[in-house]
């Protein structure tokens, strides 16, 4: 199979995974959602399971190069995969955040605070 085949597969596939994530978002997910849609954070337009390089993302600001990461308990087993993610989405210039879900539902105006503050800078 050539490159551009395996390429444009990879593509598809990970666009159905980024699509599926979506649509089966997390309920951590889908509170910080409410705060970040729509522009309701100051203004700062987000997206969310967006796809950088070969990478999904849970959000992501573009204009201030910011990815915000939600982690469950599944990425105590997966921290390797997390730390070269992280390594290769700041060598492209983003600031990356990680909040623990269960901080999400139980510190939400602080996860507020400290993303608006990342924004800011």
């Amino acid at each position: 199979m050539s490159t551009r085949l395996i390429d444009a597969h990879f593509k598809r596939t990970l666009n159905r995974r980024s699509h599926l994530l979506r649509k089966n978002s997390t309920d951590a997910e889908n509170k910080l959602w409410f705060f970040l849609q729509d522009r309701r954070l100051q203004g700062y337009k987000f997206r969310r399971q967006y796809i950088i390089d070969s990478y999904i993302v849970d959000f992501v600001c573009h204009h201030k190069k910011l990815i915000i990461e939600l982690d469950g308990g599944q990425h105590l087993d997966v921290h390797d995969y997390d730390e070269k993610r992280r390594k290769f989405l700041e060598n492209e210039g983003y600031q990356v955040l990680r909040f623990w879900n269960d901080v999400v539902f139980t510190e939400t105006e602080s996860v507020l605070e400290v993303i608006l503050e990342a924004l800011e800078k």
